[in-house]
């Protein structure tokens, strides 16, 4: 049940994340491409990478405190599923380069996002 608990603290703090970041990237960069989407899916993968530096690290490798911010917030903050909608939206408009570059830049700057912040927390940590 704690774990439940965890999981269920995480995801409320890290879906009130997700929903300013969304706010913030639409008044800044407007509603052309969904980049909240893209920014939580890099943020995300950049904090699951320190993340899981830090707690393998400097917390023993708690089970709470990564059920707590991987699964609790990171799964609240990140958005695939979103992605995906995202994707076909752009992809029915007719015009394949914008999802398919929305895609490719996820996918790539995502991968380069988790090797970051395992870096970014090896050095910390």
């Amino acid at each position: 049940m704690k774990d439940v608990i965890y999981v269920a603290l995480g995801g409320a703090v890290g879906s009130v994340l997700r929903y300013w970041v969304g706010i913030i990237t639409f008044r800044l960069f407007g509603p052309f491409l969904p980049w909240g989407t893209f920014s939580v899916n890099l943020i995300g993968s950049f904090c699951i990478g320190l993340f899981a530096e830090m707690i393998a690290r400097k917390f023993d490798a708690s089970a709470d405190l990564r059920v707590l911010l991987i699964t609790g917030l990171l799964g609240g903050f990140t958005t695939f599923s979103a992605f995906m909608l995202d994707t076909v939206s752009l992809a029915e408009r007719g015009d394949l380069l914008w999802p398919a570059f929305y895609v490719a830049a996820s996918i790539g700057f995502g991968v380069g996002a988790v090797f970051a912040g395992l870096a970014v927390g090896r050095w910390l940590f």
